[in-house]
C-alpha cells in the first residue's frame, strides 16, 4: 500500500479514533504512523472534518418541516392532479439549499491547497463559525471574565481572568476541534461585537504565540497564545478593528 491508496481509504475514517478497531483501516493506519507525512496529512483532514460536524450541527431545519414533508408523502398518494411544487417541496429544498451552501463555504474557506495547522485550524473556524450558533450563557453572566472583556479600558490580549474549568461550569459554548476543547465567548465592545475562542496552548500548535491577524471579506480574525492558552478573536470589519482592542 502506498501514501496515495492510504489517503483513500483514511479519506472515510472518522474523527475521534471511533474507527480505530475497524480491520478496514488498520494497515493505512500503521502507514500513518510510520510515515511523518502521511501522519500530518491524517491530522489535518481529521480537523477539518471536525470542524465541517461541528459547522452542521448548527443547522436547524425550518420550523414544521418533518409535517410538510409527511403532508406531501400523503399527497402523493392522491390521484388527484396538484400543482408540480407543493410548499413542502420548497421546504425540503430550502433546507437541502441550506446544507449545501455551508458545506461548500466550508470547503471554500479551506481550498484545494490550504493546509491548515495549529492555530491556523482554529482560526479558519473562526472565520466560518456562524454567529447564530453561539448559545452560550450572556457575558454578563461569566462574572469577573465577563465584566473584564467588557470593559473598554482592558487589552484583549494583555491577560484575561480566564478558568476554562469555570467556562465550562457556566455552560460556556463549547465546540470540538480535533478532539481539543474551544470555549467561545461572545461581547460587546463599543456597539460592536466580537466572538472569542479560548483552549489550551497544549491543544495547538501556536509557534510563537505572536498575533497573527487574518481577513476575509468582511470578517477578520486574530490568533495569538500565551503560556497557558491560545486564543482566537473574530469581529467584522478589517484588521485594525481588532488592534484596537487587542
Amino acid at each position: 500500500m502506498n501514501n496515495e491508496q492510504a489517503k483513500f481509504i483514511l479519506r472515510a475514517y472518522r474523527p475521534g479514533g471511533r474507527d480505530a478497531g475497524d480491520a478496514a483501516f488498520c494497515e493505512a493506519l500503521r502507514q500513518a504512523q510510520a510515515d511523518p507525512a502521511l501522519g500530518t496529512w491524517l491530522a489535518r483532514e481529521q480537523a477539518f472534518d471536525t470542524a465541517v460536524a461541528a459547522k452542521l450541527q448548527a443547522i436547524f431545519p425550518p420550523s414544521g418541516l418533518r409535517e410538510a414533508i409527511l403532508t406531501g408523502a400523503r399527497m402523493s398518494t392522491s390521484a388527484r392532479p396538484r400543482p408540480a411544487w407543493r410548499p413542502a417541496t420548497w421546504m425540503v429544498l430550502a433546507a437541502s439549499f441550506a446544507v449545501i451552501l455551508t458545506l461548500a463555504a466550508t470547503y471554500w474557506l479551506r481550498g484545494p491547497d490550504a493546509v491548515p495547522t495549529g492555530l491556523d485550524q482554529l482560526a479558519e473556524f473562526a472565520l466560518a463559525d456562524p454567529v447564530s450558533a453561539h448559545t452560550g450563557p450572556h457575558v454578563d453572566k461569566l462574572g469577573a471574565l465577563g465584566a473584564w472583556l467588557q470593559n473598554p479600558v482592558n487589552r484583549i490580549s494583555s491577560g484575561a481572568p480566564v478558568d476554562l474549568a469555570q467556562l465550562k461550569a457556566q455552560d460556556c459554548r463549547m465546540v470540538s476541534i480535533a478532539g481539543h476543547e474551544v470555549f467561545e465567548i461572545c461581547f460587546n465592545r463599543g456597539g460592536h461585537w466580537y466572538h472569542l475562542y479560548i483552549a489550551r496552548r497544549s491543544d495547538f500548535d501556536a509557534g510563537t504565540g505572536q498575533p497573527r491577524f487574518r481577513e476575509q471579506g468582511l470578517q477578520s480574525v486574530v490568533a495569538w497564545a500565551d503560556q497557558r492558552l491560545a486564543y482566537v478573536l473574530m469581529g467584522a470589519g478589517k484588521a485594525e478593528t481588532l488592534r484596537g482592542i487587542l
